[in-house]
């Protein structure tokens, strides 16, 4: 089959067959497999809103370390100088999802799922874990800021600015 011209040359061009695919979960449940695979391609680090925060922060001139490994929890963004731990937490993994969509609880966003006991103890675990988290850093003198992944990319300019006054607060500089 030929094509337009390209460059002065013919270009052969295949027809593209069109195939309307639908997301698996809208037209029957998902498997354990399909959901396996899933979760399997979920990144723990330099996800988009940490890496959208890290380059707003550094664009407006913070400079600070990455997932520092000999702090509870290993905060995504470090501000040593200023003992300041940032965690950018996702909004399924640590439990807001369910209010974003408006359901009345954690468990009711996982009533048809086969697996709603371990998912819904699996989330739990983690928002235990982060106020464990907040409560170590905070023994150990350091201030903890939480942003919720969906309010980073929603609008990382007001994220940007929670971090800068905790950064300033913790310097000793407050602005009103």
């Amino acid at each position: 089959m030929r094509g337009q011209a390209y460059n002065g040359r013919q270009v052969e061009r295949k027809q593209a067959t069109v195939r309307r695919v639908g997301l698996p979960f809208m037209s029957k449940p998902r498997s354990p497999e399909m959901i396996s695979d899933i979760m399997r391609r979920v990144r723990s680090t330099d996800t988009g809103p940490e890496v959208s925060l890290r380059k707003e922060l550094w664009r407006r001139g913070l400079r600070y370390r990455l997932y520092a490994r000999n702090l509870p929890g290993r905060p995504d963004v470090v501000f040593p100088r200023e003992r300041l731990a940032v965690f950018v937490d996702g909004d399924f993994w640590h439990g807001r999802q369910w209010q974003s969509r408006g359901l009345p609880s954690l468990a009711h966003q996982f009533r048809e799922t086969p697996s709603a006991e371990y998912w819904v103890g699996k989330i739990e675990r983690n928002v235990e874990r982060d106020a464990r988290v907040n409560a170590d850093l905070a023994a150990r003198g350091w201030r903890v800021v939480r942003l919720w992944e969906k309010d980073v990319v929603k609008d990382v300019d007001a994220c940007v600015e929670v971090v800068l006054n905790a950064v300033d607060e913790a310097r000793g500089r407050r602005y009103g």
